[in-house]
């Protein structure tokens, strides 16, 4: 099948007919097969995870009028994260109009969570620059769908977030490091913190070394976020 008419179909399974057909084409193109005329889809991927990220937002923020700050925010990471755009990415077989290098191809580079996640990102900030925030909002919430209402039940919690987005790119388990214990011993404040194999880390304190840990392990994954 030639990229003209894999880019055609594609664009009737995500519902958005492009006034900018080229928006589209970088958005699919994968760095290993860009070249000077078609260029990569990574800097659409940067802008597609803050649209996607207000969007979501917003829906949770709607969706549920009672909760709070710290119930939101699992909740936000459980639709936004890599795994769950690559979820939505399958649902339309975004892979099959990836455009990728040979060696990528060789490998299943169409069915890497990475890829896909990064790619359905590039595709809502291409929806976006071609029609605009109000166009790109419903497409989301529609490709979504009922995970907004269900986030709650899809949330997990940071440390085993961070262990999915560690073993998604094939990296080791997350390692937690006791810092230090300060303060009286009725009152103390463990400091740990969380490593990667890739030479992340970020660090927590709380009054317990368990949710000092998650505290690190929410810090890591907000430092990932731009991370591909």
């Amino acid at each position: 099948m030639s990229n003209s008419a894999a880019l055609q179909q594609f664009t009737k399974r995500l519902g958005h007919s492009f006034a900018d057909e080229g928006l589209l084409r970088q958005a699919l193109t994968h760095a290993s097969a860009s070249n000077k005329k078609d260029h990569d889809n990574q800097r659409l991927e940067f802008l597609g995870d803050r649209v996607l990220g207000l969007v979501i937002s917003q829906a949770l923020f709607e969706a549920d009028q009672t909760a709070r700050e710290g119930q939101l925010a699992p909740r936000f990471n459980a639709l936004v994260r890599k795994e769950a755009c690559a979820e939505v990415a399958a649902e339309i077989d975004l892979g099959e109009a990836l455009m990728l290098g040979r060696s990528e191809m060789r490998s299943g580079g169409r069915r890497k969570v990475a890829l896909l996640g990064d790619a359905m990102e590039a595709v809502i900030a291409a929806v976006y620059l071609d029609s605009g925030f109000s166009t790109t909002q419903t497409l989301i919430l529609r490709l979504w769908g009922n995970r907004i209402f269900t986030a709650e039940a899809r949330a997990v919690d940071p440390k085993s977030a961070l262990q999915e987005w560690a073993q998604a790119r094939g990296l080791p388990t997350p390692v937690y490091t006791d810092i230090r214990r300060s303060g009286p011993d009725h009152q103390p404040i463990f400091e740990v913190e969380a490593n990667l194999t890739n030479g992340y880390s970020a660090r927590g304190e709380a009054a317990s070394k368990k949710t000092a840990q998650v505290q690190a392990a929410t810090a890591l994954l907000e430092n990932l976020k731009d991370l591909t």
